[in-house]
């Protein structure tokens, strides 16, 4: 694993629209909930680890450190746990990652925090194809205000902050089975 010190933020604070409005982090894959195939992944690289949960925290306080929430019941999306994650976190850099990509792996993390380490200064977001993933990044801490000043400018999209932020990307596989999401009941069967 990666000597790289950082805060971990696990998002599992969504409506979970596509699993018919199940607490997407708690629902049951190979007889475990999504979020613990993230903190099994993520826990070694950190002594801290955050999960962004606007409901059901009693389930989600045994996978982490601490809890986020976006501070209301609005679901406002994953720049609002972002967020709350970039104030809570206690090093230099946040690693980012959704509750629902269990087949993510150590060395698809080790590789993203050496880019991040290259770059100490910009976020580093995963990028297969053409296509980006904004909530599978890393995010320097000093940026806080910068994600702030975007929320409060109106700004939305994770992927539009970090590329206004220069954001450099760490470059996988187009269909790199690493990057699955499961956010619909489909893929549980």
């Amino acid at each position: 694993m990666s000597v790289f010190q950082c805060s971990v933020l696990l998002l599992a604070g969504g409506r979970g629209q596509r699993m018919g409005g199940q607490d997407k982090g708690l629902v049951l894959w190979q007889g475990q909930p999504l979020i613990a195939f993230a903190q099994r992944v993520v826990r070694p690289l950190t002594d801290d680890l955050i999960i962004s949960c606007n409901r059901n925290r009693e389930h989600y306080a045994r996978y982490a450190d601490r809890l986020v929430s976006d501070g209301n019941e609005d679901f406002d999306g994953p720049v609002a746990g972002i967020r709350a994650g970039l104030a809570a976190a206690r090093h230099s850099h946040l690693l980012v990652l959704p509750c629902d990509v269990p087949n993510i792996d150590s060395n698809l993390l080790d590789a993203l925090l050496g880019t991040a380490r290259e770059h100490p200064g910009q976020p580093v977001m995963v990028r297969h194809g053409e296509h980006w993933e904004p909530l599978l990044c890393v995010i320097p801490t000093a940026l806080a205000p910068a994600f702030e000043a975007a929320w409060q400018a109106g700004e939305r999209s994770p992927r539009k902050i970090m590329l206004q932020l220069n954001a450099r990307a760490w470059q996988c596989a187009e269909n790199d089975p690493r990057l699955t999401n499961f956010n619909t009941a489909d893929f549980l069967k």
